[in-house]
C-alpha cells in the first residue's frame, strides 16, 4: 500500500483510477483496506474543492415526489 496525500487533479484522478482496479478486492484484505483510505482522501478532498451546499428543503420534497410518481408536474408561485 502506497498511498499518497491527493493534493492536485492529477492525485485525484490517479486515486479514482487505484479505486476502481481494487473495487472488487476481498473484503478483509489489504487491498479493501487501501480503499477504504483512498475513499476518505477522496471524500475530504471533494469536500475542500467542490462544496456542495445545503438543498432547498421545497425543492427536495418536489423532487422526491417526482421521483416516487406522486405528481406529474407542479405549479410554482
Amino acid at each position: 500500500m502506497n498511498i499518497q496525500p491527493i493534493r492536485n487533479k492529477d492525485d485525484l484522478n490517479r486515486a479514482f483510477a487505484r479505486v476502481e482496479a481494487l473495487w472488487d478486492a476481498e473484503a478483509g484484505s489489504e487491498e479493501t483496506d487501501e480503499l477504504e483510505v483512498l475513499s476518505v482522501l477522496i471524500e475530504r478532498y471533494e469536500d475542500e474543492h467542490y462544496p456542495i451546499g445545503p438543498s432547498d428543503p421545497i425543492e427536495a420534497i418536489r423532487f422526491h415526489m417526482e421521483q416516487q410518481a406522486l405528481v406529474v408536474g407542479y405549479l410554482r408561485y
